[in-house]
């Protein structure tokens, strides 16, 4: 089965073809940074309006670039949440129409399933059950993963998320949007230990996580500081520790409740090069392997929904002909394969 992927939750369009036996035959994405700039951040409408614009041009590339027509199409996975709900119709208004142009199934995927299952993407794909990082721009939880379709949440976090706290704390620094990798990349040249950051909700059981108060102390640093370059590039740097060293201690606990043997990390943060090395490191001095998808299949990607969706419509899931898209949907409602 052939299934075109549909990915339009935030501020990516993204369009893939994911083969059931041969695997992905193409994806293109288009990125709206550029776009979003000069504002800061996300614009909901702007985005929105984008997605129509982009949407079919991509799909025709992509049917191009894999040398398809639409009629070999056939099934249609498109994100219905969490996200961004005008984005999120836009996708679902045109998964479903060619869906129903085409005579094929179409089935709503999560978002953060297609992240969590986009490192079965790579040629070594990791093995069930395992624990999942998922770290995007909204989001960070601990997730057990026993089989697709069945999550349970270990942690999650309480108020702003890894993501959220990069963006925010780059903005503070006036490094520009968007924040998240400019804060990383200006880390580099950075002295982590300069200054002293908290490693918070680490000094207590459990493994939820919060990282407001990290941003509150580095608003702290920064006002009552020089304000150099230097200091600024300091900064950066122990506060990127500060968040590398937390996410790492929360997964050295989920792996230790759940005694698995698999950590596999996804979602944009997970492109971030000091996180991948850190939780290489634990992996290696606690005994555990780490999964990672390819950098261009962090972000949001039209891959991994194509990949999600397939395995979906395989075990004879799919979406009825209403138009339904949800800005909240909790991971753990899904429903498990073979259920």
């Amino acid at each position: 089965m052939i299934v075109l992927g549909i990915e339009t939750s935030c501020d990516e369009t993204g369009v893939a073809l994911y083969d059931s036996d041969a695997g992905l035959l193409a994806h293109t994405l288009f990125s709206q940074v550029e776009i979003h700039a000069e504002y800061g951040g996300v614009v909901p409408e702007i985005a929105s309006r984008d997605h129509v614009r982009k949407l079919l041009p991509l799909i025709n590339q992509c049917l191009e670039v894999a040398k398809l027509d639409r009629s070999d199409i056939g099934g249609v996975a498109y994100t219905a949440g969490p996200g961004l709900i005008g984005a999120l119709l836009v996708g679902t208004a045109t998964g479903r129409s060619i869906a129903l142009a085409l005579g094929c199934p179409a089935v709503a995927v999560h978002h953060m399933e297609g992240h969590l299952l986009a490192p079965m993407l790579e040629e070594n794909p990791p093995e069930f059950p395992f624990v999942a990082l998922l770290v995007s721009g909204g989001h960070t939880m601990l997730v057990e993963v026993r089989r697709i379709g069945s999550y349970r949440i270990l942690g999650e976090t309480l108020d702003d998320a890894a993501g959220e706290a990069f963006d925010k704390t780059a903005k503070l620094l006036g490094l520009g949007y968007p924040g998240g990798p400019a804060l990383a990349r200006l880390a580099e040249h950075g002295d982590a230990n300069r200054f002293r950051f908290p490693r918070p909700m680490t000094d207590r059981p459990g493994l939820d996580f919060s990282f407001s108060g990290l941003k509150t102390h580095t608003r702290n640093l920064w006002l009552n500081g020089d304000q150099t370059e230097s200091t600024c590039a300091d900064i950066s740097a122990g506060f990127q520790q500060a968040v590398v060293d937390t996410l790492a201690i929360k997964c050295r606990r989920a792996m230790q409740h759940t005694r698995a043997q698999q950590l596999v990390v996804a979602g944009g943060v997970g492109a971030n090069l000091a996180l991948r090395q850190g939780l290489l490191r634990a992996g290696k001095k606690y005994g555990w392997k780490v999964s990672y998808p390819r950098l261009e299949f962090c972000t949001d990607n039209g891959a991994m929904i194509a990949f999600a969706g397939c395995q979906r419509l395989l075990a004879g899931q799919h979406a009825d002909t209403s138009l339904q898209a949800f800005a909240r949907w909790p991971l753990d409602q899904l429903t498990p394969l073979g259920a």
